[in-house]
């Protein structure tokens, strides 16, 4: 459902997130509260933000996903809602933002570098680069897979994330 009633400004659609997850827009919600989920289909972590009631108003929010959680797919939704009125005579305003969670994909993740890549470079040479292993090469297809239909297939010029671990 697309809505003017809640805009997700942090994150954008396939950023790469941690267990703590910032997130900022502007919204209305009944008593002003919007609902927030984090969830892969499988699991799913609740938080709310406090936002306006009557009119648009900017709110931030984090949610912490607990350690026990462990996500069974790297594409993660946030997931905000203006729920916590109840949905019986309307529809419920409901904003989905498709996310990477990069600790699934590489454990320690602190981070990463961005990466141009050079005429004849391939996943696995840039591995090599990186990481002192080539086989890491599935690591950066993983948290590219927005940018990357075929890891066989990526062009110089192409921007991509390189995930870092300190």
């Amino acid at each position: 459902m697309d809505s003017k009633n809640i805009i997700i400004q942090q994150p954008q659609a396939f950023d790469l997130v941690d267990r703590k997850i910032l997130v900022a827009g502007v919204g209305v919600g009944f008593e002003g509260t919007i609902s927030l989920y984090v969830s892969d289909g499988h699991f799913e972590v609740e938080s709310f933000a406090m936002a306006g009631g009557t009119s648009l108003r900017q709110f931030q929010a984090e949610i912490t996903i607990p350690d026990n959680v462990n996500f069974e797919l790297d594409r993660i939704f946030l997931i905000a809602s203006d729920d916590t009125a109840g949905c019986e005579e309307a529809p419920c305003t409901k904003v989905f933002v498709p996310l990477l969670f990069a600790p699934r994909i590489l454990e320690n993740y602190s981070g990463y570098w961005n990466h141009t890549v050079q005429n004849g470079e391939t996943l696995s040479s840039i591995a090599q680069h990186y990481y002192n292993d080539s086989s890491m090469w599935k690591a950066i297809y993983r948290a590219n897979t927005n940018t990357i239909n075929n890891p066989d297939i990526i062009f110089p010029g192409q921007n991509l994330r390189i995930l870092r671990v300190d």
